[in-house]
């Protein structure tokens, strides 16, 4: 029986280890165009979709910070050629339709009864999946009539009964129109080709931990069960089985107290290590993969955040819509934007310099060159920089952006 052994690995390493894993070492790490787009989703294994629209939704501007080439069209065209599939993971979003059968077991727990947010109807359920099959593809809005609220075919119940039937599985999201979703029927969605059989708890736990680490390099048991029910004991058995096995390495990281895992693989982390990017920026949605644990944010890269626009005014510090900024390997900042695509203009409503980077010039070029890409993926062509702290940043910044 293979020996246990266990890595331990500077903060340093730790960071690099997850930069590559999550594509931000490196341009282009999973490709380009849209065959990086499906690569980005098969490995990172999921997309967070988010309705906020301050500046590119979400899902746009996570695939876009990783991907050269990137247009909104190639998440539907992938849809369209079901290569990927919207479900759920711990929120909204795209997944590789290679893992659909991991999806089942979520929709299994709402056949057994589970109501998404509302109480289940059977009578309104029924209808709406009968005038699907009988229509094909339809969205929410196709349910709305003139009939007075409180009718059993009222729109909003409908609305209601299209999420739970989604959730369940025996609807699926064929394609949207806009933002809108388009309902179908799930064996006129799904390839025939995919395996449709529930994994069992060995098997699902299996696949959670080789997601976790494979998507971030080194996960902890709260990456691998974040915001799963019930799953904690079966992905703990597991690990000890793939470690007595000697397919994952416990790592313990430098000031770090959470345990972490790690495919054994030692000349992967030294062999990368000079290859990532240097005197770069990656501007992050608040929804990316990298940022969304805020707990591994905090422990593995040091850097605190918090999402403000769901507080109220007074009680935000930093602005409705920060997003974070990754320099090299470290998170040095944050800034307040939005962008104002009726007038083509970019704000920067505040930009925050949390750590001094070693050279501040080499820093706000690489800064400005990443912001004016990212003005022109979200449809502006004018910049304007109204705050930032420190202040004397703001005239050195502009002086780059000219």
């Amino acid at each position: 029986m293979p020996k246990k052994r266990k890595i331990d690995l500077k903060r340093e390493e730790a960071i690099h280890i997850a930069l590559e894993a999550q594509g931000l070492a490196r341009e282009n790490s999973f490709g380009k165009g849209k065959s990086g787009v499906l690569e980005s989703i098969r490995h990172l294994g999921y997309i967070q979709l988010d309705t906020l629209a301050v500046v590119a939704r979400a899902h746009h501007h996570t695939l876009w910070t990783r991907t050269n080439e990137y247009t909104g069209n190639h998440l539907n065209e992938l849809m369209t050629e079901k290569k990927i599939f919207e479900y759920w993971g711990h929120a909204a979003a795209y997944l590789p339709m290679n893992d659909f059968r991991f999806s089942l077991v979520r929709k299994n727990e709402f056949l057994k009864g589970r109501a998404h947010w509302f109480a289940k109807d059977k009578k309104i359920h029924r209808y709406v999946f009968d005038k699907i099959k009988a229509e094909g593809p339809l969205q929410s809005k196709d349910f709305e009539t003139d009939t007075k609220r409180g009718s059993w075919w009222d729109w909003k119940p409908a609305k209601i009964a299209l999420e739970q039937l989604f959730q369940e599985g025996s609807l699926m999201i064929k394609e949207r129109k806009g933002f809108q979703k388009v309902y179908d029927l799930t064996e006129r969605v799904l390839p025939s080709e995919i395996e449709t059989s529930l994994p069992t708890k060995e098997e699902f736990a299996n696949y959670l931990i080789r997601s976790a680490i494979r998507s971030n390099g080194v996960a902890s048991l709260k990456d691998m069960t974040h915001l799963r029910k019930g799953i904690l004991p079966s992905v703990e058995k597991m690990l000890k089985k793939m470690m007595l096995a000697g397919e994952v390495s416990e790592v313990s990281i430098e000031s770090v107290n959470d345990i972490y895992y790690q495919f054994p693989a030692d000349g992967y982390r030294d062999s990368q290590l000079s290859k990532v990017n240097s005197k770069s920026v990656s501007i992050l949605s608040p929804f990316d993969n990298v940022v969304i644990r805020r707990q591994r944010l905090k422990d593995i890269f040091d850097y605190d955040f918090t999402l403000e626009c769901y507080l109220p005014a007074h009680k935000r510090k930093f602005g409705y819509f920060c997003l974070p900024v990754l320099f090299e390997n470290k998170f040095v900042g944050k800034f307040d934007s939005k962008a104002d695509r009726a007038t083509s203009t970019f704000y920067v409503k505040s930009l925050y310099l949390e750590s001094q980077p070693k050279s501040k010039d080499e820093f706000l070029v690489a800064f400005a060159t990443t912001l004016k890409m990212f003005a022109e993926f979200n449809g502006c062509d004018k910049i304007i920089v109204e705050k930032t702290f420190p202040v004397k940043i703001k005239s050195e910044l502009k002086k780059f952006l000219k």
